[in-house]
């Protein structure tokens, strides 16, 4: 499975926003909740890519595609179309 199968539609929309360079307090502002939230979403999401921070987030991110990540055929039922606006 690849890593990022295993994360919710939040988690992309999180990591695609971290991607595109928003604070955590921008995300919040975007998403309608706290920072604690984004920050758990983060942290599930460091957890599940592996990755250690948000500058590898970004660059996973980056490597997998940037504003095409995740592709269309990884996506899930209940992945809404906002997950992709987020980076267009």
């Amino acid at each position: 499975m690849i890593p990022s199968a295993s994360l919710t539609p939040k988690e992309v929309r999180v990591a695609t926003l971290v991607w595109q360079g928003l604070t955590n307090r921008e995300i919040g502002r975007i998403l309608e909740t706290s920072e604690q939230v984004i920050k758990n979403h983060l942290r599930n999401t460091f957890d599940k890519l592996g990755v250690w921070s948000r500058l590898e987030l970004a660059m996973y991110v980056a490597s997998h595609g940037g504003k095409n990540w995740p592709p269309a055929d990884m996506e899930r039922p209940g992945m809404d179309s906002s997950c992709s606006a987020a980076v267009q």
